[in-house]
């Protein structure tokens, strides 16, 4: 099993350590150079054991093919560096916010998930983010994941942290870590926990499978989702939080993906934070999001057009680019700004979501100045 990676990142060539968060950028001659002692048996170049000796301290075994510990990766035409696959949107939990609204215990059989993470290696994704739902539940979650990381992916995955106790999902992270594991924190307590999950014994679960977790040695970071429900137990929830890892903090609430207003009320008024002007992202240009099915799209919210990537295989993805262009363009109801350009004074235009999520919030009938920055409109509820 591979140690280091070797990998092309849009333009620049990367060796990382999976599990640990430094890299080491390398000029080109040198990736060229791993690839060819990969394929010719010859052992690490001494810049190379040098390198990982100051960057990890590893200490990479001598007088061994360098092929036995790192694992080189292919250049890819695709120009993809990011993906996240939403493996199945079932979810143990029910909590009130969640934008997935209905969760249902769907997905692709083995081999069309395999096809898929095949797909994404050849894109050349590097980072991946394995969601839900919650991912730990998926039975096939241990193989997959082990298959992606095989593939030389670095790993994340965002969970409940649910299923983190249990013996064959210690066992699969340990063996192969991930970059981290990003994990939701819905309370301090037991009873505000349970309750906002409407989960009996949630709260026990979630604090047994950090424990396990932190004594493995796996990286965590966890995110505190701040709701009315929550919000008076905010500074133990950090507290909790910051004994375990790095710390991050979610207030403002979306609508579902079908345009459902639903989880929107369930915002903490006090907690609320202006959002910033939205400036543009790389989503269908050099990241993906793939659901359940293998339907890939520009990501998690712009859903709609998409490309059934196990049925058209890798060269669907060429037209992503021109879908996320064609979903940034304004929609009904939006008029009076320069969408993503300056004014003549210089100032962003005033949209502070890209136009895929501000198309939910005007589905959802929601204030608009929770997506928009026009002056004299109603206060956010």
């Amino acid at each position: 099993m591979h140690q280091l990676i070797a990998s092309p990142f849009l333009d620049e060539y990367l060796v990382l350590r999976p599990g640990l968060d430094t890299g080491v950028q390398i000029p080109f001659a040198r990736y060229l150079e791993l690839g060819k002692a990969t394929s010719t048996g010859t052992e690490a170049p001494r810049w190379l054991v040098d390198g990982a000796h100051q960057a990890w301290g590893l200490e990479l075994p001598a007088h061994r093919p360098l092929r036995d510990t790192v694992l080189v990766r292919a250049p890819s035409p695709y120009g993809m560096a990011r993906a996240s696959y939403e493996i199945n949107k079932g979810c143990d939990y029910d909590c009130p916010h969640c934008y997935l609204g209905l969760k249902r215990f769907e997905g692709m059989p083995w081999a069309d998930k395999i096809r898929l993470l095949d797909i994404m290696r050849d894109a050349g994704v590097l980072w991946l983010q394995i969601t839900g739902g919650e991912p730990l539940i998926d039975r096939e979650f241990p193989e997959a994941y082990s298959y992606a990381y095989d593939l030389g992916i670095m790993l994340t995955i965002s969970t409940n942290g649910s299923q983190l106790h249990k013996a064959k999902i210690l066992q699969t992270l340990t063996e192969r870590p991930p970059h981290h594991l990003s994990l939701s924190l819905y309370g301090a307590t037991e009873e505000t926990y349970d309750g906002f999950t409407r989960n009996r014994g949630a709260f026990g679960r979630f604090i047994r499978g950090l424990d396990a977790a932190r004594e493995a040695g796996l990286r965590l970071q966890l995110n505190i989702v701040i709701t009315k429900d929550n919000a008076d137990e905010f500074a133990a929830m950090e507290q909790l939080a910051e004994r375990y890892g790095q710390v991050f903090v979610f207030t403002n609430m979306s609508p579902t993906i079908q345009g459902d207003a639903t989880p929107i009320p369930e915002q903490a008024a006090k907690y609320l934070r202006r959002r910033k002007p939205f400036t543009g992202c790389n989503a269908g240009h050099t990241f993906f999001h793939a659901d359940p099915f293998g339907h890939a799209s520009i990501c998690k919210i712009g859903r709609d057009p998409h490309i059934p990537l196990t049925r058209e295989g890798i060269e669907g993805l060429k037209r992503l680019g021109g879908i996320a262009d064609g979903l940034q363009l304004r929609t009904g109801g939006c008029a009076g700004c320069a969408f993503g350009q300056k004014d003549a004074d210089g100032n962003p235009g005033g949209c502070t979501t890209c136009r895929p999520m501000a198309k939910l919030y005007q589905e959802a009938k929601a204030p608009q100045n929770m997506y928009c920055q026009h002056p004299d409109r109603e206060p956010v509820r």
